[in-house]
């Protein structure tokens, strides 16, 4: 059996986006992972081979080198890297290893000559089914010298061989003759003889190995299970194409009423490939700091505003954390809620919610003030002038145990306090630190102060996939001060970002997030898929 004769293309165009190209028809592939993108992709060649009955090869392209992908029916694949090569037709290094799938090769072709074995081996993974007995043809070792007439009618093995791998007709039941009839031999009872080991002379083709997966026969644990449900709405999901919105692509479908449907453009693609990362799933709680020690840094607004992406792309399960040893500016900035409670009301009583059978997030909205538009909450610092009380490690561990449990998310603003324990309970927490900094000459020296007390703390591997922000402090912001803080901020951190000023933001009071420029919702997207492929 040879391959199909179609071939299609594998264009991979990032490390979690691929296209497959079959017949002048484009499917995108996506994944969270690269290898989660791999195997999407032998799936959908292995969707292909099912259909065509024979095993599919796909030319595989990554950037300027191609290689080929050859996958069948039941699973199995080699991604041959070995034979990688440009589009010249010269030999190339591929940017991945030889790959192949962990179920053998099954082809239709004759099996090769076994090497010479013992009388008496088993070589057939059915020995002992009365089912697999019928169903291909076997040679017994009988316990005994055969009669005379059972080795007359004995057959050469090479035309054994050729006898196809077909199941017999169930024989319909028949009155027993009587014993010493002539020319009948009498059927001698199974359980007179026992079963001797069974020896196949015929290839195991793909199709015969399935009518030999039967009840009472164990299934070989890596051959491939048949396809469930999950395999269906899987393929489905990777189909899914984006639907233009924007730019002459949108307007084309709009006008078109769907009939002409051209893919999104490159700024929107760009947009919708950053919103699948923000959504991407959590395999449990994550914490978000907020770090830089000096006031007035940006750090309260980026609170708000990533809580505020978050939320409206993940659809809810957000908090943002106002972390504060005293009084922070967090609830102030936040849409106003029917009550005035903050971290401290909530810590005294911690108790009631610390048994999950007998609380829920429902009963947390008399303690956070919840941003009805943009989906998240907001837990306040001690908004009394007059309290004597704060907020330490102890209690930040304890605040931190009991809303890991009802949030995906938790996005903590800090104080200005390096050595408050509260503010170091939070970067031990951390699951991503975000450095934030206007660009200005001291709140940007503060900003590298900071990192370098953080490495002398031990926190070096937090500080190297730390995500910097730095936010124009107006209009018009010094280029070259910007350049030269993202060159400093791009060594010591993973990424830097910058976000641009926004005139709803001047006057200090509550965000309205539908007031913001559409540019400022992109880059604080942009800053959200950024910390949110880190977490």
């Amino acid at each position: 059996m040879g391959t199909a004769s179609f071939e299609p293309t594998v264009h991979y165009t990032s490390s979690t986006v691929a296209q497959i190209h079959v017949s002048g028809e484009i499917d995108e592939v996506f994944a969270s992972t690269e290898e989660g993108l791999r195997g999407r992709v032998v799936e959908a060649i292995r969707l292909l081979a099912a259909s065509a009955g024979e095993p599919v090869t796909a030319m595989v392209v990554d950037g300027e080198v191609r290689w080929p992908l050859i996958v069948h029916p039941d699973g199995s694949f080699i991604e041959a890297t070995a034979l990688a090569e440009t589009e010249d037709g010269e030999p190339a290094s591929a940017p991945r290893p030889l790959r192949t799938g962990e179920v053998p090769v099954v082809t239709g072709g004759p099996a090769p000559e076994p090497a010479a074995e013992p009388e008496g081996d088993l070589t057939a993974d059915v020995a002992g089914s009365d089912e697999t007995r019928d169903e291909a043809a076997v040679v017994m070792d009988a316990p005994e010298a055969p009669e005379p007439e059972a080795v007359a009618a004995e057959a050469p093995a090479a035309q054994l061989a050729q006898v196809p791998a077909v199941p017999a007709p169930e024989a319909p039941a028949v009155e027993a003759p009587a014993a010493g009839t002539p020319g009948v031999e009498t059927p001698v009872p199974e359980a007179s003889t026992p079963a001797a080991p069974l020896r196949s002379t015929t290839p195991r083709t793909a199709t015969a190995r399935r009518d030999t997966v039967r009840e009472g026969v164990r299934r070989d644990p890596v051959q491939r299970a048949t396809p469930t449900v999950e395999d269906l709405l899987g393929s489905r999901a990777d189909r899914v194409k984006p639907r233009a919105t924007e730019g002459w692509q949108g307007a084309i479908r709009r006008a078109t009423g769907g009939a002409v449907s051209p893919r999104p453009g490159k700024a929107e693609q760009s947009r919708i490939d950053r919103e699948r990362l923000v959504q991407r799933r959590l395999d449990g709680p994550r914490t978000i700091v907020i770090l830089n020690p000096k006031g007035g840094a940006h750090k309260t607004t980026s609170t708000l505003l990533l809580a505020a992406t978050f939320g409206t792309q993940r659809g809810g399960a957000t908090l943002a954390w106002d972390n504060n040893e005293t009084r922070g500016t967090l609830g102030w900035r936040a849409q106003n809620a029917p009550h005035h409670r903050t971290a401290v009301d909530l810590l005294e009583h911690l108790d009631s919610f610390a048994e999950p059978s007998q609380a829920s997030l429902a009963a947390l909205d008399t303690y956070v003030r919840t941003q009805v538009d943009a989906r998240f909450d907001v837990l306040a610092s001690d908004e009394d002038a007059a309290a004597s009380s704060s907020i330490d490690a102890a209690a930040f561990d304890r605040l931190h145990g009991v809303l890991s449990r009802y949030y995906r998310l938790l996005i903590v603003d800090t104080g200005n306090n390096m050595r408050a324990s509260n503010w170091v309970a939070a970067v031990s927490a951390a699951d991503q630190l975000v450095i934030v900094s206007t660009v200005r000459e001291d709140t940007a020296a503060s900003a590298a102060w900071l990192l370098d007390g953080l490495r002398e703390k031990g926190f070096d591997q937090k500080i190297a996939e730390a995500v910097t922000i730095l936010a124009a402090p107006s209009a018009k912001p010094d280029r070259k001060l910007a350049e030269r803080l993202e060159r400093h901020f791009a060594q010591v951190t993973a990424d830097v970002v910058h976000v641009p000023f926004d005139a709803a933001l001047v006057d200090g009071g509550p965000i309205d997030f539908d007031a913001l420029s559409p540019e400022t919702r992109d880059a604080w997207l942009t800053v959200a898929a950024s910390i949110a492929q880190r977490l």
